[in-house]
C-alpha cells in the first residue's frame, strides 16, 4: 500500500470496502491501525517494512488466514491500477514468510501467477529507504466503518 511512495485512494476505498462486506477486520478498530501504519512509515521507513515482515513471519498463519492477507495483498496492490515493482517486491517478501504452498494459493488464484514468478535478482538488497526519502503520509480517513 505505501511501499510505492503513495496511498491511492482506490487502496483506502478497497480497505473500506473490505472492512465493510467481509468483516475480515471485524474487532479490530481499522481507521486507527491504518493511521499507526502511516506513522510508523513516516517515522521508521524501511526499518517499520522489516518490522511488518518480521510480524508475519511470527505470526504462524493457517492456510485460510495466509490465504486471505495474500488475497488482500494482490487486491491492494492492484487497486489502483498501477502495479509498481516495489510492491510486487514488498508482497512477495511478505509471501516467503508464509507456509502456505504456491499451489495451494494458486488453486484458489489461478490468474495471480505472475505474482509467483522469481525475480531475476534477490530482492533482499533492495534500498526501501529511496521510497521514502521525501514521502509523507496525512492520517487516512476510512469513511462508513464505525470503531467498535
Amino acid at each position: 500500500m505505501a511501499c510505492d511512495g503513495d496511498i491511492a485512494e482506490e487502496e483506502v476505498a478497497l480497505l473500506n470496502s473490505i472492512a465493510t462486506n467481509e468483516h475480515v477486520f471485524d474487532g479490530l478498530d481499522i481507521q486507527n491501525k491504518i493511521n499507526e501504519y502511516v506513522s510508523a512509515i513516516n517515522e521508521k521507513g524501511n526499518l517499520f517494512l522489516n518490522e511488518f515482515i518480521n510480524e508475519v513471519k511470527e505470526s504462524d498463519l493457517d492456510d485460510d488466514a495466509a490465504l486471505q492477507l495474500i488475497k488482500i495483498a494482490i487486491e491492494t496492490i492492484e487497486a489502483d491500477k498501477l502495479i509498481e515493482y516495489s510492491e510486487v517486491c514488498f508482497f512477495k517478501r511478505i509471501r516467503k514468510q508464509l507456509r502456505i504452498s504456491d499451489a495451494v494459493v494458486l488453486e484458489a488464484m489461478p490468474d495471480k501467477e505472475d505474482f509467483f514468478l522469481p525475480d531475476i535478482e534477490d530482492d533482499s538488497a533492495f534500498d526501501w529507504d529511496m521510497q521514502f526519502s521525501n514521502v509523507h503520509f496525512e492520517d487516512i480517513q476510512l469513511s462508513g466503518i464505525s470503531s467498535e
